[in-house]
């Protein structure tokens, strides 16, 4: 195939990808170069060694680019849209996400090593809108993938098996929401943005849709039958490891929050996230520049305000920290922020664009914070173009 031919391709799949990538109600351009027909991130050519962003103690710098990821996954980068999680167990600490076009990606405790995970084509086929990593009664560990684009969500092992795909509900199921109801029997798609589960339950948001509910799905672990695990074959469980649990999950009929302006509704609902005291979840509500936080139940308890303009993708806990990535901040020229926060003060505001030079980091898709021998991480993914940068605490 010729050059040319080649050249056209890759103009094509950048429109292709600015289209298909896209939030609902923004039309930024993706800024892509091509090579040899591939489609390829400009280096972060901007990123000086000695440059830091934010206040007091809570200053970082730049500790690794998107140039530690794996060469696949920096060639489909551009398209990143998608969130972190993170082994909070004792002695663990990999974080976890997924690119469309790569699959899951593994990033070691100390950031060291970054590796693909050998994936299913239905992870690797489309867009894994944020991650969500859970434990079974026997220390099991599962990654729930909401697919937005592929109006489902997965679940998947720690080494990328896929054990269980929840489809969108059917017409016949019942909701104890007329709205919610409505929209499903008149076949509108599940639009997942994210995963939480608690206590045997999936909370799945749907902020880019009209629906915009708070969904919840039963999840239910059953262990494998030992005759069948007597029975597998040494050289398929050489190659799969043994046989687990079989995983399955099924809709509940509670929904909550729903479009609106009063309390405990949203703009776009965007990530959810099990709050610190165990006993509610929250959800980030980007319009309205809020944390909203609910009962397991679905009541609406308190909000949390961060600075008015700014757009919370998703809210993060560590340390007694809340970290906030944000889609937009209150100045637009300068590129989105990272707050640290505690209760309702911010705490510090990291820049990547404007400060650290991070120059595709215009709009914050997710952020992680990670605290390691008393130092503090975070681990942030940009959104349209896409990248991917651990920065470390100025000591």
């Amino acid at each position: 195939m010729s050059r040319n031919i080649l050249a056209l391709l890759a103009i094509g799949l950048c429109v292709t990808i600015t289209g298909a990538f896209a939030h609902p109600g923004h039309t930024e351009p993706a800024v892509v170069d091509t090579e040899d027909g591939v489609i390829v991130l400009a280096q972060n050519d901007t990123v000086s060694p000695d440059a830091v962003s934010g206040q007091d103690e809570y200053r970082f710098r730049v500790l690794y680019t998107s140039e530690h990821l794996p060469s696949l996954a920096q060639r489909v980068l551009v398209r990143a849209h998608g969130g972190f999680a993170v082994d909070r167990r004792e002695g663990r600490g990999e974080v976890y996400f997924a690119l469309p076009g790569a699959g899951i990606i593994q990033i070691s405790n100390d950031f060291g090593l970054v590796r693909m995970l050998n994936s299913p084509e239905e992870i690797r086929a489309t867009n894994m809108h944020n991650a969500t990593l859970w434990f079974d009664d026997d220390e099991n560990g599962y990654i729930a993938f909401p697919a937005n684009d592929g109006r489902k969500v997965f679940t998947t092992t720690m080494t990328g098996i896929l054990k269980h795909t929840l489809e969108a509900p059917t017409a016949d199921i019942t909701f104890n929401s007329d709205r919610v109801n409505k929209w499903f029997a008149e076949g509108n798609p599940l639009v997942p943005t994210d995963v939480e589960y608690v206590n045997g339950t999936y909370y799945i948001t749907t902020g880019y849709s009209r629906l915009d509910h708070v969904l919840t799905a039963s999840v239910n672990v059953t262990p494998p039958d030992p005759a069948a695990v007597a029975a597998q074959e040494e050289r398929v469980r050489r190659f799969r490891g043994p046989l687990g649990p079989t995983i399955d999950a099924s809709w509940n009929e509670l929904a909550f929050g729903g479009r609106g302006n009063r309390p405990g509704k949203f703009g776009t609902g965007h990530g959810i996230t099990l709050h610190p005291d165990g006993e509610s979840i929250v959800v980030a509500d980007r319009p309205h520049s809020e944390i909203d936080r609910f009962s397991f139940a679905g009541e609406h308890l308190d909000t949390t305000n961060i600075p008015e303009g700014a757009w919370p993708c998703d809210v993060d806990y560590e340390a007694g920290y809340t970290l906030v990535g944000c889609l937009h901040g209150p100045d637009r020229e300068k590129g989105a922020p990272i707050y640290i926060m505690k209760g309702d003060e911010v705490l510090s505001t990291i820049m990547p664009k404007e400060d650290l030079g991070l120059s595709r980091f215009q709009h914050i898709h997710n952020a992680v914070l990670i605290q390691r021998n008393g130092k503090l991480y975070i681990i942030a993914q940009a959104w349209n173009p896409g990248d991917f940068a651990i920065l470390e605490q100025v000591q």
